[in-house]
Parts: structure tokens; sequence; C-alpha cells
């Protein structure tokens, strides 16, 4: 009867650490893809605001209805960068981040996978022991007493660590699922609209950056604080696009 006990919790606890690998494997492939994703939108949108910049440089040096067209232009193309902006802002801070606190929660789930796989081999090694006595030994009740008590304290522990195991695994299951429901609603938030709304917007959308008041400054100029250094944004792309091209041929 115990050895069928002993089996039951085996195949539980494999579900188990399918489970953990399972997101283990899947969640730390997301968390890379999202946190390559992002880092592509922001030097998007660093190109994007150069761009506005020599747009803005240039209309100075026309005529006055040319010049009015081409900063026109490159306000509303200012407002999408604003857009880009708060989607890198809420993928860093509702995906990528919780995605990556994933690294410790499996290490964590594991540690509980080790301690119960720990306790219940120590149960089959005592429940070996016991038998192994009895066929032996099957009149010295002494040695026979000592060997159930050593089993019936590895089976209380077994039983403590597999409780404590499919309670946090409970847990971590319920948690999954909520991050994924976040995430979710990250990507596609309830008051979501389309880009072109976004872009139609005025300047002052809640999707304005709190960084600077207004996308272009007094001289007709993106504000230089969202801005990288321009060299490290070309060594970027060069790398990314090495990767590309890496991928293809492979």
């Amino acid at each position: 009867m115990l050895r069928r006990v002993l089996e039951n919790r085996d195949a539980q606890t494999r579900q188990l650490q399918d489970a953990v690998t399972n997101v283990e494997k899947h969640f730390g492939e997301l968390c890379q893809i999202f946190a390559a994703y992002v880092r592509k939108t922001a030097r998007l949108r660093d190109k994007a605001d150069l761009l506005v910049n020599e747009i803005n440089m240039y209309a100075s040096t026309e005529t006055p209805h040319l010049k009015q067209g081409l900063k026109n232009f490159a306000d509303e193309f200012a407002k999408l960068q604003d857009y880009r902006q708060a989607e890198v802002e809420r993928l860093e801070a509702k995906v990528v981040e919780p995605l990556k606190a994933y690294g410790t929660i499996v290490k964590m789930k594991r540690d509980d996978l080790k301690a119960t796989l720990t306790a219940r081999n120590r149960e089959a090694k005592q429940l070996t022991q016991l038998e192994r006595t009895r066929q032996r030994n099957p009149s010295d009740r002494h040695v026979i007493s000592q060997a159930e008590t050593e089993l019936q304290r590895a089976t209380m522990d077994a039983t403590r660590t597999t409780r404590h195991l499919e309670e946090t695994i409970d847990n971590f299951e319920k948690q999954k699922i909520k991050d994924i429901k976040v995430f979710r609603n990250s990507l596609y938030p309830p008051d979501y609209s389309s880009r072109l709304d976004i872009v139609r917007a005025n300047s002052k959308s809640p999707l304005q950056r709190s960084l600077s008041a207004k996308c272009v400054s007094g001289t007709g100029q993106v504000s230089t604080c969202r801005l990288r250094k321009d060299q490290q944004a070309d060594d970027d792309d060069e790398e990314d696009e090495d990767l590309d091209g890496t991928e293809e041929e492979n």
C-alpha cells in the first residue's frame, strides 16, 4: 500500500518538475525577446527624434509656407515617438521586469522540489530497510519496531514537505496566470487607442513624456534628454543587423 502511495507521489513530483521547467524555459525566452523588442523600439524612437530635429533644422532655411508644412509634419512625427516612449516604458515596467523576477521564483521552486525529493527518498529508503528487517529478523520485535519508528518519521517528513510543495506550486500557478494576464493587459490596455489616434491627439496627451513639457523645444528641435549617444545607437544597430543576418543564414 505504501509503495503505491510513493509511486503516486513520484508521478505527482514529475508533473510539478515539468511545470516548473516549462515556465523556466518559455518565460526565459519571452523575457529575452521582449527585452530585445524594447531595445529596438527605443533605438527606433531615438532615430526618429534625430529625424525630427533634422526636419526642423531644414524647415528653418525654407520659405514660410514650406517651413510651416515641414514643422507640422515634424510635430506629428514627434507625437508618434511619444507613443513609442510610452510603449517602451510600459513594456519595461509591466512585462520585462516581472519576467526577470521568474528567474528567482523558479530557483525557489526547484529548492522546494529538491527538499521534497530528499524527504521522499529517505522515506523509500526506510521502507526498504523495514522490509529487509522483517525478512531477515522476523522474530526480532525490537529491531522491527525501531525500523517502523524510523519509517514513520520519514513518512511524516515526506508528507509535510509534500504538502508544502503542493501549496507553493498552487501559489506559483496562480501567480503565473495572474502575471500572464498583466502581460496581456500591458500590451492591450483597456483604453488602448490606435497609433493614428495617438498621433492626432494634442500635445498634452497623457502619453506625452514627463521628461519634457513639449516634444519640440523653443528652437524647433526635439529635446535631447531622450536621445542616446548616436555612436552607441549605431553600434547597437550594427550588432542587431549582424545577429539578424546570422539567424537568416542558419
